[in-house]
């Protein structure tokens, strides 16, 4: 069996999503299934994955793009995508698992054609397959009905114009004629895509997993000292690719950290990882230490484990990594009740859920797990108990396996 990957690349030093698809792939080549990643960006020197053609009319896409991307049509100018059909790792794929696809690199158009001979899933790290253009729709629901007048044209991937109800109908248009099975990563996301034009798909829930040997509770003690961390410090940790992304909520923690007891404060370190942190560590009258962009899960298991606490403020997420992460190396979390995160952040059990947006709950949070080592010990160890059982890699991988098989048999 062939699995053919498409994102945006082949690189494991990117987003969730990204990390997320190498992870899986390589999950697959270990229990010997045949994985490549067919990409726009190609950074790997192996085989493992292969370049998007490049267009024959590279004067005419760019005429394209320049017309669509004013019209507020982002991807469809991509000609290039039509080629896929003719590379040798497309023709001896016996499935595709599509993944990200937006960003100016694929022409979703071509989805029909592509899946015609060849089933395949589509996997939803985000919102995009099922909005009129964005892949974080915060409140907006007008995915449900058709989109049009849109009130985020700046959430990612921005649209120069509203063109939302023509991108959503597009995409219906699409799905109509697609050989589709959606993977979903979180039980928010399956009511969302439930709720969606998706829902003419089989609608499979399968979680991101985490290898948990890589990430588990170290000596706490130890992982400060390599840290340069004094151990008499309570730790809070924050991560995200760009810790600077609004989404991210940098600025939602700074105004929680600084409304924090100032005695509390007083014995509080602040420990982050990603790019950009300058914005959260001014301001906040908390000493900070910045490890920067961490590629190494050893390394990123040191600092988890280091921490008292992880606090993720996001405004919207899909199933974040770092949580999981977190919870395998038994640290407990805070975060705001958004998108998949009440599938990890469990109430009382493995950490605590503010109101969205709310600072306050969010501040309160912070002090009750900072200030109860009790309640954080027993928190610890549920959640290393809940990631064992319920987001092991070799578990995701598997559920992938039976579903590629399934579809291989219909």
């Amino acid at each position: 069996m062939n699995i053919l990957h498409v994102h945006d690349t082949d690189y494991s030093r990117g987003g969730g999503g990204q990390l997320a698809m190498y992870r899986l792939h390589h999950g697959l080549r270990r229990l010997g299934i045949g994985s490549k990643i067919l990409c726009r960006n190609k950074q790997l020197t192996s085989a493992d994955s292969v370049s998007i053609p490049p267009s024959s009319l590279p004067r005419l896409e760019y005429r394209l793009r320049q017309i669509t991307s004013r019209l507020g049509l982002n991807d469809i100018h991509c000609l290039s995508t039509f080629k896929i059909k003719e590379l040798r790792e497309y023709e001896e794929a016996d499935i595709l698992n599509v993944h990200c696809i937006h960003g100016g690199f694929f022409n979703y158009l071509a989805l029909p054609s592509l899946t015609r001979t060849k089933p395949a899933v589509f996997t939803l790290h985000d919102v995009w397959p099922f909005t009129g253009h964005c892949s974080l729709s915060y409140d907006c629901e007008r995915w449900k009905t058709g989109c049009g007048r849109c009130p985020y044209p700046d959430a990612y991937p921005r649209i120069q114009r509203d063109s939302t109800h023509i991108e959503w109908k597009l995409k219906k248009w699409v799905y109509s004629r697609s050989n589709l099975s959606v993977v979903t990563l979180s039980s928010c996301r399956t009511q969302q895509a439930r709720q969606s034009m998706l829902n003419r798909f089989p609608i499979h829930e399968i979680p991101n997993g985490i290898d948990i040997d890589a990430f588990q509770p170290l000596d706490t003690e130890h992982c400060r000292s390599i840290l340069g961390i004094p151990k008499f410090k309570k730790v809070i940790m924050f991560a995200a690719q760009l810790l600077s992304i609004p989404n991210k909520g940098g600025d939602l923690l700074i105004k929680a950290l600084q409304a924090l007891p100032r005695t509390l404060k007083n014995e509080l370190l602040l420990l982050t990882f990603g790019k950009g942190n300058e914005s959260i560590a001014d301001g906040t009258g908390v000493e900070t230490v910045s490890l920067g962009y961490i590629e190494s899960d050893r390394l990123k298991a040191i600092a988890y484990s280091a921490a008292d606490l992880f606090v993720l403020p996001s405004r919207s997420e899909s199933l974040p990594l770092v949580l999981q992460e977190s919870m395998a190396c038994g640290t407990p979390m805070v975060s705001f009740e958004v998108g998949g995160v009440p599938d990890i952040v469990r109430p009382g059990i493995t950490g605590y859920l503010a109101e969205p947006e709310n600072v306050k709950d969010l501040r309160e949070g912070i002090v009750q797990l900072l200030e109860d080592e009790a309640l954080r010990n027993q928190m610890a160890e549920q959640c290393r108990a809940i990631a064992v059982k319920e987001y092991p890699l070799e578990l995701q991988v598997q559920r992938y396996i039976e579903l590629y098989r399934g579809l291989l048999q219909n």
